[in-house]
């Protein structure tokens, strides 16, 4: 990610805004959004709470800046030279989040306070946006090669793929297959249909 983001992104946020980040990604997965509070964060940062109340002005803002604007979760697009390897490259990225401690603890906590949180949820759409806008790059390579529709409406194309790994290790609590990944791209792109 560039460090010219601004708004909740890099460049916005005391000098300390990677502290106060982890901090409060750590704190999430340590102990869920409902044990995360500001005084926590500044306690384990070392930055002082009115500093981190001045920039964000409570733990579900906080927490939206720090989902996007987080080393942890710090993401560059795939550029494999295929549609099928870069959205490969993608899912895989997304299935590591769901299965890697601590990545699998913070995305989980997330999901669970965004349906209870609407202020929460309003910043997680935030980070969804600015992972599709970080993603793009990837779906415009492919236009450009042939490989996809210039009216393909690429955040289903990424809500199919991304929804696929979310239900079966979030919700159904499954183990993915060796090839879950490879199979679930080219269901995606190729549907399910018997070819004739």
């Amino acid at each position: 990610m560039s460090e010219e983001r601004h708004g909740t992104r890099r460049s916005a946020g005391p000098r300390k805004a990677q502290e106060i980040f982890d901090a409060t990604l750590d704190l999430l997965a340590e102990k869920g959004y409902e044990g995360l509070t500001i005084e926590g964060v500044a306690q384990r940062s070392g930055v002082n709470k009115t500093t981190i109340y001045r920039w964000w002005p409570s733990k579900g803002a906080l927490l939206g800046a720090a989902l996007i604007g987080a080393r942890q979760l710090d993401f560059t697009p795939p550029d494999t030279g295929s549609l099928t390897g870069d959205l490969e490259a993608l899912l895989h990225t997304v299935v590591t989040l769901l299965t890697t401690r601590p990545a699998s603890d913070i995305a989980v906590s997330v999901l669970g306070a965004a349906t209870q949180s609407p202020e929460l949820a309003v910043h997680v759409r935030d980070f969804f946006a600015d992972r599709i806008a970080l993603e793009q790059p990837v779906f415009d390579r492919a236009v450009a090669r042939g490989e996809l529709a210039a009216d393909t409406d690429t955040t289903l194309l990424m809500d199919l793929l991304a929804g696929a790994a979310w239900v079966r290790v979030a919700l159904r609590q499954l183990p993915l297959e060796k090839d879950f990944v490879a199979r679930t791209v080219g269901t995606v792109l190729n549907g399910a249909r018997v070819r004739t």
